[in-house]
């Protein structure tokens, strides 16, 4: 996390969803360093709440995933939240395993526990072994720590490495996600912008409402083509307002690029509302 606050203070307190073990608490540290106090909390939108309101120093949350798409619940914390910002994005490779209590085995198991996402990564895994029930709970670590707490050798969590040495659970099997190349990006958020090198491949992510008439988006997204802006993500997510929709843009481009502002200020005058969510380096995996 090269541009954003934070990096070598060893008060930096980062907030992520999940029990401690998640993938969301490795991400923290590959992101914000090994010195960095990582805070656990439930919900997604905790997570926002938390910075928001200045008890953490920076929020870390996932925002899609190369197998289950995006994580609609992440999106719409950060939407709800318009003083926080996005200061740089992270993409970690997820590598699922079957965690279950000493003496366990894949054929004593009647149920798989874990985050919803992430059962939905391993369905390859639930088709071999169709006597085994996937049950969907609030966190992969938090599904590691119930089947650790519970010592039952039917039940099993679907979680990481780290979970099980942080649990004491044995792993049956590993690497049980449906590709080799699964992974998942996150974002990490502040109060404060990142301030970028010029030059370096960058995004920026915007959230733009329309008028509900016909053209009103294609005039958003036709000064970005015009400029070979690359946009690699578009997102239509409820406002509140039944059956209106804000749309969440994501584009690629080089930070100071002047077509980028160009680009803005034609959006910002074609649009209801516009919000900058954040510019930041893309992330090397």
């Amino acid at each position: 996390m090269n541009e954003t606050e934070g990096e070598g203070n060893r008060e930096t307190r980062v907030a992520f969803q999940g029990a401690p073990g998640a993938y969301s608490e490795e991400a923290v540290y590959r992101a914000c360093g090994r010195s960095a106090a990582a805070i656990p909390y439930r919900e997604n939108v905790e997570v926002a709440r938390a910075l928001a309101s200045g008890d953490v120093e920076l929020g870390l949350l996932p925002i899609e995933n190369t197998l289950a798409g995006s994580v609609y619940v992440s999106y719409d914390a950060i939407l709800g939240h318009p003083t926080i910002v996005a200061v740089a994005e992270l993409v970690l490779p997820i590598h699922h395993c079957v965690l279950g209590v000493s003496g366990s085995t894949l054929k004593s198991l009647h149920v798989v526990e874990s985050h919803p996402v992430a059962l939905a990564q391993c369905a390859k895994f639930f088709a071999r072994h169709p006597s085994i029930v996937a049950r969907a709970v609030y966190d992969t670590a938090g599904a590691a720590l119930e089947v650790s707490r519970a010592k039952d050798p039917t039940r099993a969590a679907l979680a990481s490495r780290l979970a099980a040495s942080h649990y004491g659970l044995t792993i049956l099997e590993s690497d049980v996600e449906d590709r080799p190349d699964n992974q998942t990006r996150f974002l990490v958020l502040s109060r404060r912008r990142a301030q970028l090198h010029e030059g370096i491949r960058a995004r920026t992510l915007l959230v733009v409402t329309t008028e509900n008439k016909p053209g009103a988006l294609l005039r958003v997204l036709a000064p970005l083509a015009e400029r070979s802006l690359n946009l690699v993500k578009l997102e239509a997510r409820p406002t509140g307002e039944p059956w209106t929709y804000r749309f969440v843009l994501e584009i690629e481009h080089h930070a100071g690029d002047p077509s980028m502002d160009e680009a803005l200020g034609i959006i910002a005058a074609n649009s209801q509302s516009l919000r900058h969510v954040g510019t930041y380096a893309v992330s090397r995996v």
